[in-house]
């Protein structure tokens, strides 16, 4: 999802006002009932935000608690995301799931619909390893980018409604692919696909809700099973399944595994693009600042050469910030690929980007803002960048 617009400390609108009283009440709780109480107040102004297509007071309670109540906000995002993944029925509850994967390729990545015959093999998959025994899943039929997903609450919720309406009535979503907005062009990026799973009321989701179920073995075992089933839809890419979770949760998990998956990513591709062996590529490493840490920024060099061909982000995510030794992080991941030096720097970079084109600027050896480029004979491969 994109970032959402900050909002100041100026006076909040009614509903908002409401949803961090409610937020911090819910912190503050002291039993069930209240709590019962308090969530049914917040789920039904939700909704009346939601429905309207206006999360500005959404956005404006969140922002506001952000800074006074790490705790009440934590309760007011459950809230604003169970929204817009569940829906309750008298008789069955339907959750709004992602199912990602990881890829890079010297090609573009594709997004596209994915045929019926792959649909019906990967809900059998998904039958077998990832859900439990009464659970239905339905599928919106396309492999999608995250420039592809709904941007922001109010559109997360409009397009689940939409699939749910479809797998009430036993039917996958035709998704039209000339309706959705193109992709940016990375070698390393994530793709989506988004169902509904269905089951009775009080009955497991889940393989790991179930006895002896557990997350690690489902995942080994859909990692073996479904990930094969990806292989026609990503021609070119070499990629890796994550585990199928909560749409909220996965989309998470998977820029937490962005990170990583992007620096190996870039170490194999340089590899083919270049004919190197992993010890004629080296790295450079710094962090970025703007007010604080901002991201740390990773370069990538051949060996003997202070031209950077490759830049990769590294975002700050969950409880990272300038006490975390993300430096340490990168430096190991780095060193396990078998590239021949790693260097990191403890220089406060500025977050500058290109005046032409709008690219992050990366660390040099000298610790210089640089545009990551290929070489001139090498300009027609695909972007340097690596999200």
């Amino acid at each position: 999802m994109k970032r959402r617009r900050l909002y100041g400390r100026h006076r909040l609108t009614r509903d908002a006002e409401r949803l961090a009283w409610l937020a911090q009440g819910l912190a503050d709780s002291g039993s069930r009932l209240e709590d019962a109480w308090l969530e049914t107040e917040m789920r039904t102004l939700i909704e009346k935000q939601l429905k309207a297509a206006d999360e500005d007071a959404l956005n404006q309670a969140l922002d506001r608690l952000r800074e006074t109540s790490a705790r009440a906000y934590d309760e007011l995002a459950d809230q604003v995301e169970a929204a817009c993944e569940v829906k309750q029925g008298e008789q069955q509850s339907n959750l709004l799931i992602a199912i990602p994967v990881l890829a890079w390729s010297r090609y573009a990545i594709p997004t596209r619909n994915v045929p019926k015959a792959l649909l019906e093999t990967l809900r059998a998959q998904l039958a077998a390893h990832i859900l439990a025994a009464d659970a239905k899943v339905n599928f919106a039929d396309f492999l999608f980018s995250p420039d592809q997903l709904p941007q922001g609450y109010a559109d997360t919720w409009a397009f689940a409604d939409v699939l749910w309406r479809a797998a009430a009535a036993g039917q996958d979503l035709n998704v039209a692919a000339n309706t959705l907005p193109d992709s940016q062009m990375f070698v390393s990026d994530v793709r989506y696909l988004i169902a509904v799973v269905q089951v009775p009321n009080g009955r497991p989701l889940f393989r790991w809700n179930e006895v002896e179920g557990g997350r690690a073995a489902a995942l080994v075992n859909w990692r073996q099973q479904g990930g094969p089933i990806f292989q026609s839809l990503l021609t070119g890419c070499s990629y890796e399944v994550l585990t199928p979770d909560a749409y909220f949760s996965a989309w998470r998990q998977a820029d937490m595994e962005t990170r990583p998956f992007a620096l190996k990513a870039a170490v194999d591709y340089l590899q083919v693009l270049f004919n190197l062996p992993a010890s004629g590529i080296r790295a450079v490493a710094a962090p970025y600042f703007e007010h604080g840490l901002e991201e740390w920024r990773i370069s990538f060099l051949r060996a003997g050469s202070d031209d950077v061909v490759h830049g990769v982000t590294w975002p700050l995510l969950g409880d990272d910030d300038e006490n975390a030794d993300l430096g340490a992080e990168i430096e190991a991941l780095l060193k396990s690929t078998g590239i021949g030096e790693v260097r990191i720097l403890n220089t406060r970079m500025p977050m500058e980007y290109c005046d032409d084109c709008g690219a992050p600027l990366f660390p040099s050896p000298d610790a210089e803002n640089v545009h990551a480029e290929l070489p001139e004979e090498m300009q027609d491969a695909p972007p340097a960048q690596l999200h």
